[in-house]
């Protein structure tokens, strides 16, 4: 398959094209930043391009002869400057709404090509009808927990905005939330997938490494069942 990935210097995409090569597909890997592009790693099988995500112009250019383009769009590159990010993304949260909005107007041109938006775990449900991203208090003490400033509170929403906009469209889109503890770390191809709640291992925790979460991402390329939902994934 040929699969085109917004984000793909960044930790997540960057394990997508990892996986999606090993397993014999064709990846166009977009970054914003022409140089940074024309400096990656040069390896069989996968082209670089530059992709403004904001631009739906410059989204459309990519479309023709895709399968699916998986978005793992950050403001700023979280791999390599995670601060820098989190400014970014508290300083405009709208940013990940704007996004979904412009691959979704992107996709009136190319209707049959799939969209995968990695967005955030904030809205999942956990519990029935609670969204951690509707409240304050569950949602400051999550940040609390794993050292995140509250401002990026906003953020969190900004996630849970863009996932609602994809909501709306027609569009053969799935949106990915990762679990609430996602970090570089061990393939294990051994998780569980989830809907809308999220995937708690023994110790009641939400977690898995990045390099999961894109088995994960390339299992729902090659076999879809997300289209139109969300779906997370945990140990």
């Amino acid at each position: 398959m040929r699969i085109g990935v917004i984000g793909a210097s960044g930790t997540i995409g960057s394990r997508v094209v990892t996986e999606a090569l090993g397993r014999g597909h064709h990846v166009e890997a977009y970054s914003r930043d022409p140089a940074r592009a024309a400096s990656e790693e040069r390896r069989e099988n996968v082209t670089w391009a530059a992709v403004d995500a904001l631009d739906p112009a410059s989204i459309a250019a990519v479309l023709p002869g895709l399968d699916v383009l998986i978005s793992a769009f950050q403001p700023g590159n979280a791999a390599k400057d995670m601060a820098d990010t989190l400014r970014r993304s508290i300083a405009d949260p709208t940013v990940y709404a704007t996004v979904a909005r412009a691959l979704l107007k992107a996709l009136e041109s190319h209707p049959r090509t799939r969209l995968i938006v990695i967005g955030g775990a904030g809205s999942l449900e956990i519990a029935p009808g609670v969204v951690r991203a509707d409240s304050d208090e569950l949602l400051h003490a999550t940040l609390d927990e794993v050292g995140l400033p509250r401002e990026y509170a906003a953020a969190v929403r900004g996630h849970r905005d863009a996932l609602n906009v994809l909501r709306l469209s027609n569009r053969l889109w799935t949106y990915f939330s990762p679990a609430e503890d996602i970090a570089p770390g061990e393939r294990t191809g051994r998780f569980r997938v989830g809907g809308d709640q999220p995937v708690l291992d023994a110790e009641g925790r939400s977690r898995v490494s990045a390099e999961d979460a894109a088995v994960a991402l390339v299992d729902e390329v090659e076999l879809p069942r997300f289209v139109q939902r969300r779906f997370t994934i945990g140990y």
